[in-house]
Order: structure tokens, then sequence, then C-alpha cells
């Protein structure tokens, strides 16, 4: 267990722009950063960081936390794996005391993946750098391929010996386990039970993730052989998932974010290459298709892709029909297509880092105007062909979320293609209006519910009580309707907000000294009772800590053990929304501030709840009297009800209300 002391340090230092920084790349709105969620799919920021309070909301998914949090909810960490992980980042020395064998077992079991990858990664560069097979063949192939030595060690490129067993031996010499060798795909066991190294022979190229620990490898044999594949790559297990990694995204997501560009390419070599060009802002599908999660990694980072292809006519077909996904992503996508056959590490290596990189930044085109101009050429004058590449074109364009690019590609397209811009809209519309069709037929049987009762608000009296209502002989003229009694919930939130916002701030009003809102509002809070359970908890845990002289701040709540508890107080000290500095400086239009006057804004807070507790007392009230048959109970409940009609009316006059009388 980490100690306390260690745990508030690492709180205190810990950056929450800095750590989310790492993983998501947030622009300046207001008094927050923003950016796209990384726990769901979005084209529209709805993620805030507030650098003042130290949290993150997602107003999408309604994920939010603190640094700790944020790094538990996105790499699947414990909470004390989480701890390390930003003690790492801030070079904090961890303290621990002692654990029994079956926490720390049970604690370890997914730490020990990533410890012993990382223990492989090890020993490969270093059977690179001082084996005698690793040095013969393995820094003699990639020397011949024409890498450095710093790209080497920046990639941490290895080599695995020729041998069954090398890897295996060597782990169980130094204390790991063989079951983790299996579940990371590092050791295979046959059929008879036999366990072998699975990258025997091959040059090794490590797999991060966004942190940059070792998470998979993938393994390139120099033998000749056809039966033996040339590339193998790790398999799935707990920490490695394919679909979700790209390939050098930990050495380039800084670049990416700084260039607003990335580089996409196949294979690892690619990725090594143009790093050698001092080109950085590049990943690698790693040899598989493109996948949506590969896209929305990069989309964290950049809303702009360039695809460097391959020069082979097969390669560059094979690429287009995956690149419409990245479209409807809603990323803005560009191609350079390399000469005579080249990919980008051949063209690098054969022309050099200077003219590689000015050759990218003369020939990026984009995409769809690239995919037609291919196609095109490849039709000739075959009128059919023409036609079909036309709708492949619009295909295309109608994935693309932006009507403003739409309307660009449209109109270039038309050009290109010599179609109308009114045919291609038409076609595009058709395209559209089937694809809204086909989601509208999936959704057909799905039975319309009608709101429950706690998101919708039912008066029995929706212009006041009628006039009969105290008619000693007219007898109550209550309505057949059912009454349902709202619930209180957007006020017990306000009367939280208020407290997390301004509790600490001292009351300025109707000659009150030396007390805070806190107090004050805990003191004006007696005779109501809460109806929410976690705000009742806030409400009970704040009312002890005053009680025990002390006045809580925000953060403890945001950083409380109970996680409903933490989610509600990020949820109230957070807002989507923030008021554009335009408002007056162009328009001068001047919004009030709630700051500017406290005492209408927490009293008006403690009123609307007290008010919403009153209205709930006399929809029960009419409930009752319309249910007693006895007359006398009958007056009795009557004298209850006017009452507290007259409670109401004097919680109205505060807030300016008008209830009918």
């Amino acid at each position: 267990m980490i100690y306390q002391d260690t745990i508030n340090k690492i709180m205190d230092t810990s950056r929450i722009e800095e750590v989310v920084g790492d993983f998501v790349s947030l622009k300046k709105r207001g008094t927050s950063l923003i950016g796209n969620c990384p726990f769901h799919n979005e084209k529209t920021p709805s993620f805030h960081v507030s650098v003042t309070k130290g949290i993150y909301k997602c107003f999408g998914c309604g994920k939010g936390g603190d640094s700790v949090h944020f790094i538990m909810d996105h790499e699947k960490y414990s909470y004390p794996e989480a701890l390390k992980y930003l003690a790492q980042k801030y070079n904090i020395e961890v303290e621990e005391t002692e654990e029994s064998p079956q926490v720390i077992e049970a604690n370890n079991a997914r730490e020990s993946l990533y410890v012993v990858s990382l223990y492989a990664a090890n020993y490969f560069a270093n059977e690179l750098w001082t084996g005698e097979q690793g040095r013969a063949i393995g820094l003699s192939y990639f020397k011949e391929r024409g890498f450095r030595e710093d790209i080497i060690k920046k990639f941490e490129l290895g080599y695995s010996p020729d041998h069954w067993d090398a890897l295996i031996l060597s782990a169980a010499a130094a204390g790991h386990k063989e079951e983790y060798l299996e579940k990371t795909g590092l050791a295979i066991r046959n059929e008879k039970g036999k366990v072998y190294d699975r990258f025997r022979g091959r040059v090794m190229f490590p797999i991060h993730n966004f942190t940059g620990r070792v998470i998979g490898f993938g393994g390139r044999t120099l033998k000749t052989d056809k039966n033996v594949p040339k590339y193998v790559n790790s398999p799935e297990s707990d920490i490695y998932h394919k679909s979700n990694v790209l390939y050098g995204l930990f050495q380039a997501k800084k670049a990416i974010r700084d260039l607003d560009n990335c580089y996409l390419v196949e294979g690892y070599a690619d990725v090594l290459s143009v790093h050698q060009a001092n080109i950085e802002n590049v990943v690698a599908s790693s040899g598989t298709s493109l996948t949506i999660e590969q896209i929305r990694l990069i989309g964290r980072f950049t809303k702009n892709v360039t695809i460097l292809y391959d020069g082979d006519a097969a390669g560059i077909k094979a690429s287009l029909r995956g690149l419409d996904m990245i479209l409807e992503e809603g990323l803005n996508v560009k191609v350079v297509n390399f000469p005579d056959g080249h990919d980008p590490d051949s063209y690098m290596h054969k022309v050099g880092a200077g003219v590689f990189k000015t050759y990218i930044e003369n020939n990026r085109k984009d995409f769809i105007l690239y995919k037609a101009d291919i196609l095109l050429k490849e039709a000739g004058t075959d009128p059919i062909k023409r036609a079909g590449i036309i709708r492949d074109i619009v295909e295309s364009i109608a994935k693309i979320p932006d009507e403003i690019k739409v309307s660009v590609f449209v109109r270039e397209c038309s050009h290109l293609l010599q179609v109308s811009e009114h045919t291609l809209m038409t076609e595009l519309n058709k395209m559209r209006n089937a694809k809204f069709k086909k989601g509208n037929q999936s959704n057909q049987g799905q039975q319309y519910q009608r709101p429950s009762a706690n998101n919708q608000s039912f008066s029995a009296y929706p212009d006041g009580p009628p006039d009969n209502l105290f008619d000693d002989n007219a007898g109550p003229d209550l309505p057949e309707m059912e009454v349902v009694a709202d619930d209180d919930l957007l006020q017990e939130h306000e009367i939280i907000r208020l407290l997390l916002a301004f509790g600490h701030e001292l009351v300025s009003w109707d000659n009150i000294d030396n007390m805070y809102i806190g107090s004050f509002i805990m003191q004006n809070l007696s005779d109501v009772t809460f109806e929410n359970e976690i705000c009742k908890l806030i409400i009970q845990n704040y009312k002890e800590e005053i009680e025990n002289g002390h006045l809580p701040v925000a953060n403890q709540f945001i950083t409380n053990e109970n996680r409903k508890i933490a989610d509600l107080a990020i949820t109230l000290s957070t807002s989507p929304h923030s008021l554009s500095e335009n408002w007056y400086n162009k328009h001068q239009i001047y919004v009030r501030d709630e700051t500017v006057n406290l005492k209408a804004t927490i009293l008006g807070g403690l009123y609307h709840l007290k008010k919403k507790k009153v209205e709930r007392l006399l929809l029960g009230l009419l409930q009752e009297i319309k249910a007693e048959p006895d007359p006398v109970n009958q007056d009795i409940l009557m004298g209850k009800y006017a009452f507290m009609k007259n409670v109401e009316r004097e919680i109205s006059k505060f807030l300016g209300s008008v209830v009918i009388k």
C-alpha cells in the first residue's frame, strides 16, 4: 500500500492538463481546455479539462475525474497502478507498506504482462548489440537497410536468437514465470506440452502503448524460405489489442499535435525511415487493415491525415478501399504517392532525407481528387466504367460530415469528372436518402415509451387551486387526473453546486459576521430532507465535517473514494459552456455574473429548493384530501393545505413568482 504522504505528493504535483495532454489534443476555449473524448466516439469536442480545478469531464459520455481517475479509466489501471504511473511521470519516489502475498499477486497479474514484455524487449535489444548472432545477423541487416544507430536505439529494435528456447531460459533465470510468456504470446505451447519461443531467428520491433510501455512485438524473418512467414506479430492479449494500436504513436504523438498532421504508413520500416528523414509525426497500421479505432486514435491529436502510399498499383487500390472510413470520422485526408513502385522506406533511402522531405511536402493531394484521378485513368474511355467510378467518388464524398467540404469537393470533382454539379448532388442525395431509410428500417418495431415521472412535471392545478376548494358546502372539487409529484433533483443538485463553488466564501449580507456560506447554507437546510441518495450523502458528510470543526473543500468530494459522489461533484463543478468575451467586446451585451450578488444566488438556490419541497407537500395533501372520506379529517387536511399554501406564497414573493390565490 502506498503511504498517504506519497499519494498527497503525487496528487499535488500532477497537472491535469499535462496528464490528459499525453493522450488527447487539447485546445483552449474560455476557461477550459477541450478536445475529443478518448472514452467514446465523437466528432464535436465535448471533453473539458479544468486546469484550476484539476479535473476532466466529458459532457457526452459522462466520464469525469482527476488525474488518477483519468489514468485508471484510460489505461485500465488499478488505483495503485495509476498512482505509480503518475509518480514515474513526475519523478516521485513511491513509498509503500508491505502487502499480503494474495494482494500483491492480484495487483501484479496484469502488471506481470508488462514486466515480462519489457524484459523481452531489453533481452532482444541486448542480443542485437552484444549477442554473436544479433550483431552478425540482426544489426548487420538494419545497417544494410540504411538505418542509423540512433534510430535503431530510439525504437528499441532487437534480435531474437535462432534457438527454440533462448528467451524462455533467459526469462526463467531472471525469475519470470512461463505462464506470462505464454499469455503475452512470447512463448507458444505445442500439443505435446513443449514450450518454445515464438519469434526465434527474427529481427524485433517492440510495439509501445500510449504511455511508452511495451505491449507486443513484430518480428521479421531474414530467411528466404517461402514457407516461413515474413512477419509474425504478437497475438491478442490482456495488454495488446492490435486494432487499437498504431506503431510509432508513442514516439510521434507530440509531433502530431504540434504539427497538426499525421503521416500514415503501412509498415515498421516505413516509420523508421520517415523518422530518419527528421519527420517524427508518422505512425503505421502495422501491416493490418486500418481500423476505426486506429483512426480515432489519430483523431485525438489532429484532424489532418496524410497517407504515404506504396507506389504499386495493387497497394494503391487496396488502400483506397479503407480510406472512406477516415472521411466518415471527419478527418481531412491527403495522399502522397511515390514514383516507380517505391514505398516510403525505399524512396527515402534512394533519394536521402532532404529530397524525401521536400517530395512529400510538394506532392500532397486531396484524397477525393486523388481517388478520382487514379480510377479515371484505369477506366479510360469506357463509359460504363466511368459511370461506376463517378458513383464510387460520390459515395466517398457522401461520407464527409462537413457540408462545406462536401460542396467544395462536388465542385472540384464536377470539373475533373466532366459531370455537372447538379448531377453529382442529385446522386449524393440519393445515397444519403437510401442510408437514412436503411437506418429507419433498422429502428422499426421500437415502441415509443412515455417519459417517466422523474423526467416530466405534472401539476394538479396548472392554473392554481379551484375557488371552491375550501367551500364547506361544496366539498373538495378535486381533479380526476392522477397527481404525480415531480422530484427535486435539479434543486438538490443546485444546493450541492453552491456548497462546492462558494462554501469557503464569507457571508457578506444582513450584518452576518464571520460565517462561511457553507455553514450558512447548512443552517438553512435544517428543516429540509434530501431525496437523492448521493446528494443526501454529500449533505450528511458536509454536516459532519462542520460539526467536527472543519469546513469541507470541493476537492474532498471530487476525489472521494465513493465514485458516485466524486462523479456528481465533478459534474456540478464543471460546465460545457463558457461565456464568450465577444458578448461585451463586440455587442456590448453585459451578462450578469452570479458572483456579483452572492446573496441572491445563495438565497435563490435555498428558496427554490424549499419551494419545490412545499409544492410536493401540497400535491401530497391534495391526494390525501381526495382519498379521505371523513369530512372532519378533510377539514384538518384542508387547514394544513392552507397553511402550506401561505408558506409557498411567502417563498414566491422572494423569488418573484406569481401564485394565483
